[in-house]
């Protein structure tokens, strides 16, 4: 997701566009992988869902709490990461499921609160932990080697220039906060106000997705949806750049019989394996008219797809 805060309260990306596509009917029983505010979550169950809903964020759980009362029985929070999906499910006698959704990235809740250091937009400690606990940003750019954060730069962030930024990071160091980092990264790079974009954005979102293991969990969380889905079952995926994107594109390329195994993130499958994909939509973005509502719905791309009766290809992660 983008380093700009929401300007406003939180607003689902894709809002029914995701709903209408998980087709729901009243009674099924769906996964809101990503709990976060709760906005696919409260539209869910407005339509008569049974929700299970997940968020490794302590924060996020503890604000749903009056959501669940509000629900009568028919929401339950999961404090977990959705790559854990199988096994919390499991453990409730609540699979196999209807629906899948996952809104990948940093939520806006996240990205608003200075403390929590996701963003360079207001200066706070440099964290970055979606779940509050592990190693965090500030341990990363103070203790990894040069080489190690160049890597990082340049793999998750796209950085042309990942090893001046790394070289300038490690000159700085200790860096403890979003402001001191950002400053870094803008004079290594050169920047001016008038610039559009600003060159932090990369490097923040970089340390974020290899902090938060983001692109680890989005593989092994698909892997999970396709095990705990029925046939029939609705998978929606919402991501908010191209490293996402292609993954999730690829995995249900793949899945539906459209590519052939193994890649740097799929392993290798045998080539008999029937398709537990089908239905696979094509990406959808967000109307001019929802990126004038909400801003942050500029970057997100929609992709969706049924579940067959088919097993599924692993019965490890991706």
């Amino acid at each position: 997701m983008s380093d700009r805060p929401a300007t406003a309260p939180h607003v689902p990306v894709l809002l029914d566009e995701v709903i209408d596509a998980l087709a729901i009917a009243a009674g099924d029983v769906h996964v809101d992988a990503t709990f976060g505010a709760g906005g696919y979550t409260r539209a869910m169950l407005a339509r008569g869902a049974r929700v299970f809903a997940f968020d490794r964020d302590p924060d996020a759980i503890a604000a749903g709490a009056a959501m669940v009362d509000a629900a009568d029985g028919a929401l339950m929070l999961v404090p977990a990461t959705f790559s854990a999906l199988e096994a919390e499910l499991t453990a409730r006698d609540a699979v196999p499921v209807h629906g899948v959704t996952m809104d990948i990235g940093v939520s806006s809740m996240q990205l608003d609160q200075a403390e929590r250091g996701f963003s360079f937009q207001s200066d706070g400690p440099l964290d970055m932990r979606m779940s509050q606990e592990g190693e965090s940003a500030a341990d990363f750019v103070n203790m990894a080697d040069e080489g190690a954060i160049a890597d990082v730069l340049y793999q998750y962030g796209d950085e042309p220039r990942s090893r001046r930024v790394a070289r300038a990071i490690v000159a700085a160091r200790p860096i403890t906060r979003t402001g001191e980092l950002a400053h870094v990264v803008r004079r290594a790079l050169g920047y001016k106000a008038h610039d559009k974009k600003d060159p932090a954005t990369r490097t923040f979102q970089a340390i974020r997705i290899h902090i938060n293991r983001e692109l680890g969990e989005l593989a092994d969380g698909l892997a999970a949806a396709e095990r705990v889905l029925a046939p029939g079952g609705r998978l929606a995926v919402v991501t908010f750049h191209s490293l996402e994107d292609r993954m999730v594109k690829r995995f249900l390329r793949e899945r539906s019989g459209g590519l052939p195994s193994g890649s740097r993130h799929l392993p290798e499958v045998a080539a008999a394996h029937a398709p537990s994909f089908e239905a696979v939509g094509r990406g959808v973005r967000p109307s001019e008219d929802e990126i004038a509502r909400n801003p942050r719905a500029r970057s997100a791309t929609l992709r969706t797809a049924r579940r067959t009766s088919a097993a599924a290809w692993t019965e490890g992660a991706l």
